[in-house]
């Protein structure tokens, strides 16, 4: 008989009716390969459909927490205040998992049960679930084979939705910064890395993030690879060989973002 592994997984919600059933039915269809799985939704007093939705899926959340928030930081922290699973992750309203990764990471963690953390491949995805930027993909991977505590600093390779982490990390390193505006994730797992290693899923993709004009990413690009920068100081060194690779990093990378952003308005404009 196999050891239990009991996952708690956390999907923040705001006026996120949109993509958010695509979300739940992603979560919970991995109860079909008999994993343990608690599901916590926070939302944050949504005005759309948000709430029907909720309705329609009721038997499968656990734990559904309604009220007003400070932003998707603070909703996360209160899931994670409720996890009482082995492994904890967040899905975001927008985002997915993809068939069998639960199961995949209950593999993992049953090879590996002192890591930190546990990450695989992530597929980036248009609003309607379409492939894109497929050529970031690539280039994040390439890290995988020598992802460490050192690599992180230099490079944010790894994708928050593909990223699992244990319940002993987490208590470790403490909860989210909610004074960052995009790269409290990427400050999470610096502290996580301290509590342990990162194991990576091989395989195929655990999950697609969807990239949109209103997401966070979307919107704050430059300000979350600032931020970013500014995390991997902290946690390097001021002077260290890994801040420096992560300032040039940081400007080769805002650099083609908004040179993406600025063909993206030219065609916008040419459709008018």
């Amino acid at each position: 008989m196999k050891n239990s592994v009991r996952f708690s997984i956390i999907t923040p919600n705001f006026n996120g009716d949109r993509f958010l059933e695509q979300t739940l039915t992603s979560v919970l269809r991995q109860r079909d390969d008999g994993v343990e799985l608690e599901y916590i939704v926070v939302d944050g007093n949504s005005s759309d459909a948000s709430h029907a939705i909720f309705d329609s899926y009721a038997a499968g959340i656990d734990t559904l927490v309604i009220e007003d928030d400070t932003g998707p930081a603070n909703a996360i922290n209160k899931g994670l205040a409720l996890a009482t699973g082995d492994i904890v992750a967040w899905l975001n309203a927008d985002d997915i998992y993809l068939p069998g990764t639960l199961q995949r990471v209950e593999q993992a963690y049953a090879g590996r049960p002192h890591s930190a953390m546990y990450f695989g491949g992530c597929q980036i995805v248009g609003e309607y679930g379409e492939e894109i930027r497929s050529g970031i993909t690539r280039f994040k991977e390439l890290f995988y084979p020598v992802s460490s505590r050192f690599t992180f600093q230099c490079i944010n390779y790894l994708s928050q939705p593909s990223l699992f982490f244990s319940r002993r990390a987490y208590e470790s390193g403490g909860p989210i910064r909610e004074d960052m505006v995009a790269a409290w994730d990427y400050e999470f797992f610096l502290r996580l890395w301290h509590a342990g290693d990162a194991t990576y899923v091989h395989g195929g993709p655990l999950a697609a993030f969807r990239w949109h004009e209103q997401s966070i990413s979307g919107q704050n690009y430059a300000v979350q690879f600032q931020e970013e920068f500014e995390a991997a100081r902290a946690d390097a060194g001021r002077f260290s060989l890994q801040t420096v690779c992560h300032f040039f990093v940081r400007w080769a990378i805002v650099g083609i973002y908004s040179l993406m952003a600025r063909s993206r308005r030219r065609k916008g404009s040419g459709k008018l």
